[in-house]
C-alpha cells in the first residue's frame, strides 16, 4: 500500500525586512531570560489578588526596583503585564498563565528552561562534535539528569502533560480504533493517552506498559478515567524486556527521543510479539518537506540537543519502519501539531 501524508500546509512568504526579522528572532533570548526573572521570583503569583507598583513588588521578591521597573515595562510590550497606572501593574490572561498552579503550566515551561538553556548553549559543540548538549553541559544524558534532579523532572513532566491535553483528545479524535481488541502502550508515562482512547472506546483494552518508576504514578490517571478494569499495568524496559501482546501497539512521543538505531531496537521489539495481523501507530510530528514553517523543525534541534533523537519526515518514518520490521501505510493529520503514522508488520521481510 503507498502511503499518503494530508493536511500540509504552505507558507506566505513575510512582507517583514529580512534585518527586521533577524533582530525579532535574536530578541528570543532576551524575552526567555526576563520571563525566568518574574516567574522564578513568582510575580504573578503576587499580582493574583490585585495590581501593586513596582515598589510593593520589589520589597516581596527582594530585586532591586529600578531594575524591575524596567523589567516590568518591558514584558507589558508582550502582553504579559499591563501598567495600569505609573508604575503600578496587573497580570493579564498571558501573564496569568505564570502563576503557581495554572493548568497550562507556563511557569514550569518558563523554569524548565533553565537548565534546557545550558544545554542549548552548547549547541556549536553540539553541532561539532555530534554529542548531546545535555551531555556537554552535565554530563550524562537528560532522563539520567532528570531522575537526578526531582524538583526539575517534576516541573518538566507537568509541563509534557499540560501541553498534551489539547493534543491526547485530536488523537483520539482523528484516528478510529474501533475493532481494536487490546492496545498496548509502549513508553506510555502516565496513561493519559491510553486512558483517553479507552474513554472513548467502552469495547477496548489495553496495557500501559514503561519503567516501573513511571508506571506506578498511572494508577491515577486510569482510575480517573474510569478504565482501571480495562486497563493492565506492566512495568519493564521497552528495549529489552519482552512486552505483553495485542494486536495494536501504540508509541506517543517516543520514536523521537533515540537515533535510528535505538528506535529500530524498539521496532523490533514490538515485531517480535505484536499480533501479525496488528497495527503498529507513532504519535509524532512529521517534519515537511520543503521550506514551509512547523514546529517540527525547532523541536528538531530540541531532540539534537536534549536527547540525541529526531523529528523526521514521512520518508525517513517509512525507511526506519521498514528496519523495524513493519511497513508504513498511511499517515493521519490531527487537529494538533502531531500526526498518526500508521504502520503494519511486514510479513515478507523482519
Amino acid at each position: 500500500m503507498t502511503a499518503t501524508v494530508d493536511g500540509q500546509h504552505s507558507s506566505q512568504a513575510s512582507t517583514i525586512p529580512p534585518e527586521v526579522q533577524l533582530a525579532e528572532m535574536l530578541s528570543g533570548l532576551w524575552l526567555w531570560w526576563m520571563l525566568y526573572v518574574v516567574t522564578e521570583r513568582g510575580v504573578a503569583d503576587l499580582l493574583a489578588g490585585g495590581p501593586q507598583t513596582s515598589v510593593e513588588l520589589a520589597r516581596a521578591t527582594g530585586l532591586h526596583e529600578p531594575s524591575l521597573y524596567r523589567l516590568l515595562r518591558s514584558l507589558t510590550g508582550y502582553g504579559v503585564f499591563t501598567e495600569e497606572s505609573p508604575r503600578r501593574f496587573a497580570l493579564t490572561p498571558l501573564g496569568s498563565t505564570l502563576r503557581t498552579g495554572h493548568p497550562s503550566a507556563g511557569r514550569e515551561l518558563v523554569l524548565t528552561q533553565q537548565w534546557v538553556s545550558r544545554a542549548v548553549a552548547e549547541l556549536p559543540r553540539v553541532v561539532a562534535s555530534g554529542e548531546t548538549g545535555m551531555q556537554l553541559a552535565f554530563g550524562m544524558p537528560v532522563f539520567e539528569y532528570l531522575t537526578k534532579h526531582p524538583q526539575e523532572s517534576a516541573d518538566f513532566n507537568r509541563t509534557m502533560i499540560a501541553f498534551a491535553v489539547a493534543e491526547l483528545r485530536a488523537v483520539a479524535e482523528a484516528y478510529d480504533f474501533s475493532g481494536v481488541r487490546r492496545i498496548v502502550d509502549v513508553g506510555g508515562g502516565t496513561g493519559a493517552l491510553l486512558a483517553t482512547v479507552l474513554g472513548r472506546y467502552p469495547l477496548v483494552s489495553g496495557v500501559l506498559f514503561d519503567r516501573p518508576d513511571v508506571v506506578d504514578e498511572a494508577r491515577a490517571t486510569l482510575a480517573e478515567h474510569g478504565v482501571t478494569e480495562r486497563c493492565e499495568v506492566v512495568g519493564g524496559d521497552f528495549f529489552a524486556s519482552t512486552l505483553p501482546s495485542g494486536d495494536l501497539y501504540l508509541m506517543s512521543h517516543i520514536v523521537h527521543d533515540w537515533d535510528d538505531d535505538r528506535c529500530v531496537a524498539i521496532l523490533r521489539n514490538c515485531r517480535k510479539t505484536i499480533d501479525p495481523k496488528g497495527r503498529l501507530l507513532v504519535i509524532e510530528m512529521v517534519l515537511p518537506s520543503g521550506d514551509e514553517p512547523h514546529p517540527a523543525k525547532i523541536f528538531d534541534m530540541y531532540m539534537l540537543v536534549l536527547t540525541g533523537g529526531m523529528e523526521r519526515t514521512a520518508e525517513e518514518y517509512g525507511e526506519l519502519l521498514r528496519s523495524g520490521g513493519f511497513r508504513l501505510t498511511r499517515i493521519v493529520p490531527t487537529q494538533s501539531p502531531v500526526s498518526v503514522i500508521e504502520a503494519l508488520p511486514d510479513l515478507d521481510g523482519a
